[in-house]
Parts: structure tokens; sequence; C-alpha cells
């Protein structure tokens, strides 16, 4: 079989879950949203299924793929839903809905229902993509209980800027929350995975970690005691020298400016791995540092052996991972690593779970 894989570490996972839950204090819903951010929605959250308080995902049919596969915690639409015949659906699977636009008032509002929802109405606080504003918060709150088929409300919100902590915006948003929301009942929820770990003011009754479950820390200091989950791995299937002045791949991007030792790694970015990382992104060869040359192609990607004279045909290669933060890597690309983990495909997944 191609060596390509993801290792997935479950352990890892709920450490990086109780890391966040226990900084941040109250509840915590694991946002395991776009497949857990490429890690396997299923897995990850049977891997939480005796401790977390709950789970968040985008859509109803993210939710229902959980509660098929017999996850019964609370599950949160993060984006509500778009047709009025979803909230039965809603009901029937006992699950929780965002509400951040006036259709989706409406839609509550005239749906006979077998029970109420639990719903969580979202303010816009200054990220300015979904959220009412101001008084209408209050007037939201007021039409969500006059309707009848509300059982409780949560007030949530949602940070755009909190992984910069030299950034006044965050506050500026805590600010506007607070002001929108002073006098009406329900729970709070504010801290995303940079808001956890960068802003105390921000952590009231519940969390939404994302990227950091994954290990992949938004702050700048990085110190968060975080533990990589996937480790994107294959192996070198071929080596070969070449001379100074000699070319190397694509566009003969890298040129060898010394007698070069070159393996072949089958990862490519068919595989997730981005075609835009440039010469000298690190990799990790049987845990020795290394580097990428040459540009990635659709199914391989060279690295420099030279000065690993132990490595061959059959080391192994951690494009990212324990030795490599994925963080380094989507530096390296010119993304981040939400795009890098949620890109993977194609190579096999293996979890491995040992006991806490």
């Amino acid at each position: 079989m191609r060596p390509a894989r993801a290792l997935i570490d479950l352990a890892a996972f709920r450490h990086n879950y109780r890391l966040a839950r226990r900084i941040h204090g109250g509840r915590a819903l694991a946002v395991i949203k776009a497949n857990a951010y490429g890690h396997g929605s299923v897995r990850c959250a049977q891997a939480l299924a005796d401790e977390a308080d709950g789970f968040a995902v985008a859509f109803l049919e993210e939710a229902l793929a959980l509660r098929a596969a017999g996850v019964t915690a609370p599950i949160l639409l993060l984006e509500g839903v778009f047709e009025a015949e979803e909230l039965a659906e809603v009901v029937h699977h006992g699950l929780w809905i965002v509400v951040h636009d006036e259709a989706q008032l409406r839609m509550i509002e005239a749906s006979p229902l077998a029970r109420p929802l639990q719903v969580w109405l979202k303010v816009n606080s200054g990220m300015n993509r979904a959220g009412f504003v101001g008084e209408a918060v209050a007037a939201a709150w007021h039409r969500l209980r006059a309707s009848g088929r509300v059982a409780g409300i949560t007030l949530m919100t949602h940070l755009a800027r909190a992984d910069e902590p030299q950034v006044i915006a965050t506050a500026e948003q805590i600010a506007r929350f607070d002001a929108a929301t002073c006098g009406l009942e329900g729970a709070h929820s504010l801290a995303n995975s940079a808001g956890v770990l960068g802003w105390p003011q921000a952590r009231r009754d519940w969390a939404r970690p994302g990227i950091l479950l994954y290990g992949a820390d938004p702050m700048p200091q990085g110190d968060s005691d975080l533990r990589a989950v996937m480790t994107l791995q294959s192996e070198v299937i071929a080596e070969r020298r070449i001379e100074a002045g000699e070319a190397l791949g694509y566009g003969a991007r890298f040129v060898a400016e010394r007698p070069t030792r070159v393996g072949l790694v089958a990862m490519g970015y068919a595989d997730g791995y981005p075609r835009s990382t440039p010469d000298g992104t690190p990799v990790a060869v049987d845990g020795l540092g290394s580097r990428l040359i040459g540009r990635v192609s659709m199914d391989m990607l060279t690295i420099d052996l030279t000065g690993l004279p132990e490595a061959g045909v059959g080391s192994t290669v951690e494009l990212w991972g324990p030795h490599i933060p994925v963080n380094r890597v989507a530096e390296a690309a010119g993304t981040i690593a939400y795009e890098l983990l949620c890109n993977v495909k194609r190579v096999r997944f293996d979890y491995v779970d040992r006991p806490d």
C-alpha cells in the first residue's frame, strides 16, 4: 500500500479539549465541523463521548451523520437552518440551532413544532458576517420568547481578531456584546480557540474551541501545551544524487549549490500538501530535521537527505505533526493551519487511541 497516511492521535484530541475546558471554565462545545477540520468527525466525537459537554457543526447534514453514528450529546448547528422544513429534523434529533438572521426568526415563528427548540441567538458584535446588531438583539430575543417555540436561549457572538492580543478589536466586541445583551436572560458564549487562550474576559458560560482541539495554537506565542492530533507522513520511496548546478523538479525551482542527495516522497498536492510550499520548508526524516527541495507535484515531493546518512528508501517522513508544527508549514505556504488540515484527502487515515 502507498505509505502516505494521516495518523490521528485521539488521546491528544482529548488532552486538548480538557485543556481548553480547564482554561475557560464552565462548559465547552467541541467544534467538529468540516469533518472535524479534516480529522474525521465521527471518530473525534466518539473519542469525547464520555466527557464533552456537546459538539458544534456547521449545518444539519453534519449533525445527522453524528447522530447516525450513535453520538447522543448536544449538537449545535452554527449556521442554523436554511429552510423551515429542517426544523422538524432539528426537533426529532434533539439538535440546537443558531439563529442569526430575520428569515430564521420567521421560520421559527411560523412553524408548528413537536417540542420547543434550544436556540443560540447570535450577536453581531463587530465581525459583520452574521447576527443581530444593537437593539435588534433584544427584539429578536423577545420574539423568540413570545413564539412559544423556544425552551431556552443562549446568547453568543464570534470574535474576529482574538488571535491578535495587542489589537483592541476584541475588547470592543466584548463591550458591544455586553451592551446588546444587558438584561436578557440566558447563558453566554463568546470564546473561540483564541478567546479561550488569550482573553479571560471572554470566558463565560460556554466555550467553542475549534482549531486548538487539533493542536494548532492560534496565538502568536504558541506556548499553550497543545498536542498535535494529525501527523501527516509518508516514506522515502526512491533516492538519487544530483550535482551542483543541476535542477530538480517542475520549473527547475531548486538548483543544487552542492552535491545533494534527494529523497523522493509519496506525498503531493493531491493529498493535501500545499503546492505553494517553498524550498526550505521543514520536514522530519526518521525524527530528524530536513527540508523540502523542489516544487511539490501532484503525487510526490522531494526532500534533502544530504545531511542524513542513515536515511534512505523506507525512511519515515513527517510533513507535519509532533516534530513539525502545522502552523510552520502553513506560514511557509502563505496560508493557515485550518486550510491545510481541512484539505487532507486521498491518504489513509489511521486512528490511534491510548489510555489516558
